[in-house]
């Protein structure tokens, strides 16, 4: 019984070898040695194919490009715009500050001529008063 134990170890490792060594299981086979031979119309169908696909490659990362260069100008554009528009924020404050101090200036201008008016017809009683007196002086000392 041990022997026929022994028997079919070894058809088991001589059948396992000869499997082995078939091409299948070999590495010395290689891409190569497996060629395939398309009819000459399909090989022009692909060749076509394969040029179609080489420029549309080429066109994609052209438009890519092309894409990503009008980003880069819509972006600083973009910038642009927001300076514009603070700068015109920044010109309207400008324009109503200086309104603002127009308009302080004007009620200042107001309140000076109000105050010079008022002065000078102070002053003018006071040469008309004073012209009185003198006179009024003069003719008493007179009499």
């Amino acid at each position: 019984m041990l022997l026929k134990k022994k028997h079919k170890l070894n058809w088991i490792l001589l059948i396992s070898l000869v499997m082995m060594s078939w091409n299948s299981f070999s590495q010395t086979v290689t891409t190569d040695s497996l060629k395939i031979q398309l009819p000459k119309p399909i090989a022009k169908l692909v060749i076509k194919d394969l040029i179609k696909y080489d420029g549309l490659t080429q066109e994609v990362s052209t438009v890519r490009s092309i894409l990503e260069e009008t980003n880069n100008k819509l972006q600083s554009q973009t910038d642009l715009v927001i300076n514009l528009r603070s700068q015109i924020t920044n010109y309207k404050d400008l324009t109503a500050t200086k309104d603002e101090q127009l308009s302080q200036q004007q009620a200042a201008i107001a309140d000076l001529q109000k105050s010079l008016k008022k002065a000078n017809r102070t002053k003018k009683l006071y040469k008309i008063g004073s012209t009185l007196g003198l006179a009024s002086t003069a003719l008493l000392l007179l009499k």
